[in-house]
């Protein structure tokens, strides 16, 4: 079982109840999924590209991405509909865990001049997206490896029924939110 998990089970939840007013263990809020989308758009002329940001973002995550096609057709862009433009990996249970703990622990604070994560990136379902504009702040990609800096969005699930839950979840798990 990871750290994490561990902690939500015997301390968060008991936390929670008492901060957000629930009578019941099971409604408390919980991490539902964790998805990493890394856009790569400059597949359009070079489609290695697409397997090297495979690759980074496997090792980021410890799970095979799966790829993203164009939903539609863009002339302006040179796009045609279901070409691979992105790869993304949707975590659950153990592995997502164990990534939300090494981003918070681990990979935001070597973010350059970071001074926490803003508490309006919610989007009103209890949900949260945070985006990273390089993918070398991890550090399982080596960075002589890699061939252009390039970011990625990474969409936190809860079952939280509004921000407010989701936000008191997040702080209590440890995401450093930026003081307003």
């Amino acid at each position: 079982m990871s750290r994490l998990f561990e902690r939500y089970k015997k301390e968060i939840i008991k936390e929670l109840q008492k901060e957000l007013g629930i009578e019941n263990p099971m409604a408390v809020p919980r991490l539902e999924k964790i998805i990493v989308n890394m856009g790569v758009g400059d597949a359009i002329q070079n489609i290695k590209l697409l397997d090297t940001a495979k690759m980074e973002l496997s090792l980021v995550t410890g799970q095979h991405p799966a790829i993203g096609r164009a939903k539609k057709s863009i002339s302006a862009f040179h796009l045609r509909k279901g070409q691979p433009i992105a790869c993304y990996v949707t975590l659950r249970r153990k592995r997502m865990y164990e990534f939300f703990d090494r981003l918070v622990n681990i990979v935001l604070p070597r973010v350059r001049d970071f001074r926490g994560v803003p508490a309006g990136s919610f989007d009103g379902c209890g949900n949260y997206t945070i985006g990273l504009k390089d993918q070398l702040v991890f550090p399982e990609v080596d960075y002589t490896k890699v061939e252009r800096p390039r970011g990625m969005n990474i969409t936190i699930v809860t079952t939280a029924k509004n921000d407010k839950e989701a936000y008191a979840l997040l702080k209590k798990l440890g995401m450093p939110f930026r003081e307003s």
